[in-house]
């Protein structure tokens, strides 16, 4: 490193990692980095995560919050394997995180937090203090009095010391704006924003913020400064979108493009509660919120919707999914159009609120009673999110049918840049209403009558002539009148599957992201293990490895080329934040001997797990 102040060293990318207690504004912190290093054009890739509990127990190992981000001038598919720069507010968040910080890489610690009842919450023994011991020499480490400098910055704001203490995370922004030669005006104006109501506040932000980016340039701590460039993307407007924003805006898109209103019924449920949150500003599109007072009422409402005339969307997690279940069945012996949003996250029962998991795949295709067929899609990253749920609804409306759109906590809470896209260039969604005769004279309505596709028109209340029963009970063929004929029920059970097997006519064709069309080795993948997939595919064809990735967005039912692709490679791997779901429906119905990379800790899959596993396999 430069022995200059002025100095700044060119990298291509970077891990950092804000860590402290739910109370440090850990994830506004790292938000705002994001957003501010987003506008330089840098490519990026977020990971927040949190404690389950609303008040985790202040320095305790189980309250540490964290907000990784990886940046830079090329593309970025993960939040990092490993952290090139770990910010620490106390020892909890040092002891927890400390495994992942590569050698040699930089500690920024808040020494405030290493005081003797830190560290006897964060269960280091008896005298031993990281900070003075040694243990850390194997890094570059910095010891910033944060809490000191903070209150001294606001000794004359005319605040207590607990308000002053909430704005040290605003102390630790600024100085990591130094560090990487970034602008605080993007934060300065969302302060200015966000407490607009309260002036002392917003004065008192801004001046720790500028407070510690001044720090940078007069302290010791580090002699040079670091600078990532812009990313080569795609020429357009872009926007930091996270997975969730990227839902609820693709929910309203779709409603749009197909001329109905959009309703949504819910019930908070983490990590799916913030689409509602999102939603419920866009009445000034049509949109109807509804936070029902549990899972299953939020599901039937979205059925009185859609008999309606509306397009009805939910959205919850596993458990909440599991509640909806029995109402989902109804959806879709009605045969009527909603989308079912599963934000997915560890389980069983209530599992791991925070933590993420892709445990629901089997829930999703197969959990219901009865032959209850139901299409499923699953995005891949936060963007992604916005064209998949399109996707989804467009199948549902153009189907008639409820379906199923897959996130993750790790999709819904992370975020990267989306290029804001041209709606008018968008796949037309085409309504299946009835249509009254010009003459007023309509025919006998039969209301599962269906068209070459299997699809029934859709008649709403108030058309006259178009009156139907509706209800849970098996329909007669054409006239939907309550039947308990056994070749009735029959052919209904197979109707309604072929109609599902029907939607691969219509969609894309599967395609492999990166690699050979046949080979040695094929990764498959779906859901939010695309990013470390494909970062490990990229790393592993550097070094010779020939190996190729295809990563699913439609489940159920899957494109019809699938099984020829699966068959053109020796080895089909099948990487999953489960037991081997995908998998098994994968040897099910295609007879090929996948393997699995399976990993159920709550977090994501490291890029270097998959190139382990795809060495062991072909040696």
């Amino acid at each position: 490193m430069s022995a200059t102040k002025d100095a700044k060293e060119l990298v291509k990318e970077m891990v950092i990692l804000f860590a402290g207690d739910s109370g440090d504004g850990i994830q506004l912190t790292g938000g705002q980095f994001s957003e501010t290093i987003g506008f330089i054009g840098a490519d990026i890739s977020t990971f927040p995560s949190y404690p389950a509990e609303i008040r985790a127990p202040r320095g305790t190992l189980a309250g540490v919050s964290g907000f990784q981000l990886k940046f830079g001038s090329n593309a970025v598919f993960t939040a990092g394997d490993q952290y090139d720069v770990l910010v620490v507010m106390n020892a909890a968040a040092l002891k927890v995180n400390l495994n992942d910080l590569k050698k040699g890489g930089v500690i920024i610690a808040n020494i405030d937090g290493f005081d003797k009842k830190n560290l006897r919450l964060a269960e280091y023994i008896d005298g031993q203090n990281p900070m003075e011991d040694g243990s850390l020499e194997d890094y570059s480490l910095h010891k910033i009095d944060i809490t000191k400098l903070t209150r001294e910055s606001l000794k004359n704001s005319g605040m207590g010391i607990k308000e002053i203490d909430r704005s040290k995370n605003m102390f630790v922004l600024g100085y990591i704006y130094w560090m990487y030669s970034q602008t605080l005006d993007n934060t300065i104006k969302f302060l200015e924003q966000k407490f607009k109501k309260t002036p002392i506040v917003r004065d008192a932000n801004i001046t720790v913020l500028k407070a510690g980016y001044h720090f940078g340039d007069t302290a010791e701590a580090f002699t040079t400064r670091f600078e990532v460039k812009a990313a080569q993307l795609p020429k357009g407007v872009y926007r930091n979108i996270m997975g969730n924003q990227a839902t609820a805006i693709g929910l309203v898109a779709a409603a749009k493009k197909s001329g109905l209103d959009l309703f949504y019924g819910s019930y908070p449920i983490t990590p799916a509660s913030d689409v509602l949150h999102f939603l419920s500003r866009y009445k000034n599109y049509g949109v109807k919120t509804f936070q029902a007072e549990d899972e299953i009422a939020a599901m039937a409402s979205i059925i009185g919707a859609s008999f309606g005339g509306a397009l009805g969307a939910t959205a919850s997690s596993g458990p909440g999914i599991a509640l909806k279940t029995e109402a989902m069945g109804l959806g879709m012996i009605l045969e009527l159009p909603m989308v079912i949003i599963n934000v997915q996250r560890g389980g069983p029962s209530t599992g791991l609120p925070t933590k993420t998991e892709q445990s629901d795949l089997f829930q999703a295709v197969l959990g219901r009673n009865g032959e209850t067929p139901i299409p499923v899609v699953a995005a891949y990253s936060p963007s992604s999110c916005f064209y998949t749920v399109y996707r989804a609804t467009k199948i549902a409306i153009e189907y008639m049918t409820p379906v199923i759109f897959l996130s993750d906590g790790y999709i819904a809470n992370g975020a990267e840049p989306w290029m804001i896209p041209d709606l008018d260039g968008f796949p037309e969604i085409k309504t299946k209403f009835v249509k009254l005769s010009s003459n007023g004279q309509n025919e006998a309505y039969l209301p599962y009558h269906r068209d070459k596709n299997l699809v029934r028109r859709w008649a709403i209340p108030g058309m006259k002539g178009f009156e139907h029963r509706i209800g849970g009970l098996e329909k007669q063929d054409e006239t939907g009148n309550v039947s308990y004929d056994p070749d009735n029920h029959q052919h209904m059970i197979e109707i309604r599957a072929a109609k599902v097997e029907k939607i691969a006519d219509n969609i894309p064709e599967q395609t492999i992201d990166s690699g050979p069309e046949s080979g040695e080795l094929l990764i498959l993948g779906w859901g939010s293990t695309f990013g470390s997939i494909k970062t490990a595919v990229k790393e592993l064809h550097s070094e010779g490895v020939n190996v190729s990735h295809a990563h699913l967005v439609y489940l159920n039912p899957f494109p019809k080329n699938l099984g020829a692709i699966l068959k053109s490679f020796k080895n089909v791997l099948v990487p999953e934040l489960n037991m081997g779901q995908l998998r098994q429906l994968i040897r099910a119905k295609y007879l090929v001997d996948a393997q699995g990379l399976n990993k159920v800790k709550g977090l994501p899959l490291t890029v270097l797990e998959i190139k382990d596993k795809v060495k062991t396999i072909i040696g």
